[in-house]
């Protein structure tokens, strides 16, 4: 049995640490998750049978810019995607 996915996530079955005494979040991405919970860089995700666990290299509660450009690009660049799509449609809505 593995106790990592392909994420890199920890899996702990609930069967060895039944409660996690961590604050409960919505900050994160659920991927299916029952809860979240947060301590300090700790991010844990709660599933029905096990919870998987990594650790964030900057705390979304601190740094909201910092952790969405370190630990998930892919949202920082999106946002600057959607932001120069706003951008175009603004300029041509006022061209006419």
């Amino acid at each position: 049995m593995s106790f990592t996915d392909a994420e890199g996530n920890i899996i702990v079955p609930k069967s060895i640490r039944p409660i996690i005494r961590c604050a409960p979040t919505i900050l994160g991405e659920k991927k299916g998750s029952k809860r979240q919970y947060r301590l300090g860089n700790l991010h844990v995700r709660e599933y029905a049978d096990h919870y998987k666990v990594h650790e964030d290299k900057v705390d979304p509660r601190r740094d909201p810019l910092g952790h969405i450009l370190i630990d998930v690009p892919s949202h920082a660049t999106a946002i600057i995607m959607l932001g120069r799509i706003a951008r175009n449609i603004l300029r041509k809505s006022c061209d006419v």
